[in-house]
């Protein structure tokens, strides 16, 4: 398993359409997202990373109903049974995930937003453009140890009107499984 850091991106860059299929067998494109500011997360199932932070995650969506989020599997790898379609739907339903979470099949919406790792977390206003893209906090192995909730306060400062902090911190993650 390979640590990567998400890369630096240029802030006020736009969201790269895409049309992925979800769990619950429909197409989703970034329309699908529009009038309220978005978080796009790649992740999987199997990472340590992402099942760490999943939780989280889930807990940012049930506080922002002003957000839409979306999570986005492109682990879509032979080597990895685990972030299978059909282990995606078990893992949702396990989790009561109750946001878009989406298959990246070809992993050419990955590549094209240069994710790196899972989970790679992406912050937009409803413009969709990029205000955010780093970690949701500093501390992915103790949520009790945590002592900057940076994907939160970056969230509440949008909602708010106020500039997010320019200075952001890296996600870290398992390398995406590349075919």
């Amino acid at each position: 398993m390979v640590l990567l850091k998400s890369l630096k991106l240029p802030l006020n860059s736009n969201a790269i359409p895409f049309s992925l299929k979800g769990i619950d067998n429909k197409i989703y494109t970034l329309e699908n997202f529009s009038n309220k500011p978005l978080v796009i997360i790649f992740t999987c199932n199997h990472c340590p990373y992402a099942i760490a932070l999943w939780q989280r995650i889930i807990n940012l969506n049930n506080r922002y109903n002003e957000l839409n989020f979306v999570a986005i599997n492109p682990n879509i790898h032979p080597k990895y049974p685990e972030d299978s379609f059909e282990n995606m739907i078990i893992f949702a339903k396990t989790n009561n995930i109750t946001f878009p979470y989406l298959v990246d099949d070809t992993q050419e919406t990955a590549k094209l937003y240069k994710a790196q790792c899972t989970p790679d977390i992406y912050l937009y206003d409803k413009n969709h453009k990029l205000k955010y893209h780093g970690r949701i906090d500093d501390n992915w192995q103790n949520e009790n140890l945590v002592k900057t909730h940076d994907l939160n306060d970056a969230i509440i400062n949008l909602i708010n009107g106020k500039e997010i902090n320019p200075v952001q911190h890296p996600s870290i993650g398992c390398s995406i499984k590349w075919r």
